[in-house]
């Protein structure tokens, strides 16, 4: 099988979240994956860039993609809540069509506090269970979740308010999804969100890396480096809601799986699947999902505040 092959696309269509600095000037194989995902040669992108300050950023991924050959590739100009409030046909009429809709990275607070409650959030939300395929990368990876994480500090250790969160798109409705994650030392802050509540999954991706959500609920694994699947469910004790603010976290209970290319996590069994044991045995550097490409690493990330920055 080509390693660029992607299974036949089921409503809902799949959600791609990117921890962030994916590759974009080797290999570039999470932006192909998204692009064959989309419909390859007949795919209609978009990109949506509102979370970057970074006015290029749009027409920078536009160019990636057209550079792989993409034929229809489009911006949607969103800067403020103003702009999606008052958005016209037109805009509509873009994600209409779309068969891949590609959120740049930024502040995801940013996106949230433009978006949320509009006609192009429901827009989004509607196309994507209709099949049209959405991919995030940092801020925009954050987004997908129902619970967004919109700030928080950095940390391995869970503590009183070190994390706030915010309502998302809900594309990925069970999970809380944090970004530039081993990068960034960012568990702390996602073992806080779940001591606030346990019910969801949640889910750390390095940067170069990719979680494929599938509609039929199982998340595989695409990239350089880990996805870290932490359960929750089972909490037996806390003690968040008693302790002063900046005081560690007591959290016994915790499932956690660590995933790599080639693993897959049943979303909806809650439970990790190992790799075929040759893929496992295999050199490191050139393991293969079985229907999932590599990818290829990345140089050091870029400031906050750019496209890849999140919070």
């Amino acid at each position: 099988m080509d390693i660029l092959s992607v299974p036949h696309v089921t409503h809902p269509g799949l959600l791609i979240a990117i921890g962030g600095a994916e590759d974009k000037t080797r290999e570039r194989i999470i932006l192909r994956y998204f692009l064959e995902a989309a419909g390859g040669p007949d795919a209609n992108v978009v990109v949506l860039a509102t979370a970057s300050d970074v006015q290029e950023t749009g027409d920078r991924y536009a160019d990636l993609f057209l550079a792989l050959r993409a034929e229809n590739v489009e911006v949607l100009k969103i800067d403020s809540r103003e702009e999606a409030m008052e958005a016209g046909p037109e805009a509509h009429d873009l994600l209409e069509y779309a068969t891949g809709l590609f959120i740049t990275g930024g502040s995801q607070l940013k996106l949230s506090s433009a978006l949320g409650g509009t006609e192009i959030a429901s827009t989004i939300r509607r196309r994507h269970a209709a099949g049209m395929v959405v991919a995030g990368t940092s801020a925009g990876a954050a987004l997908l979740s129902e619970h967004m994480i919109a700030l928080g500090e950095s940390g391995a250790t869970p503590r009183r308010r070190l994390v706030h969160l915010a309502k998302g798109l809900g594309l990925a409705p069970d999970l809380i999804i944090d970004q530039h994650f081993r990068r960034r030392d960012r568990l702390g802050r996602l073992l806080t969100a779940l001591s606030y509540n346990p019910a969801p999954l949640g889910i750390g991706i390095d940067e170069d890396t990719a979680a494929i959500i599938s509609g039929d609920g199982e998340l595989s694994v695409l990239g350089a480096g880990a996805v870290m699947v932490v359960d929750a469910s089972a909490l037996r004790f806390t003690d968040s809601h008693a302790i002063h603010r900046g005081q560690p976290v007591a959290m016994m209970g915790l499932k956690l799986d660590f995933l790599t290319t080639g693993c897959r996590y049943d979303l909806n069994n809650r439970r990790g699947i190992a790799p075929p044991p040759m893929l496992h045995l295999s050199d490191p550097m050139d393991r293969r999902a079985p229907e999932r490409p590599p990818v290829m690493t990345e140089p050091d990330e870029v400031p906050v505040g750019s496209e890849d920055g999140g919070e």
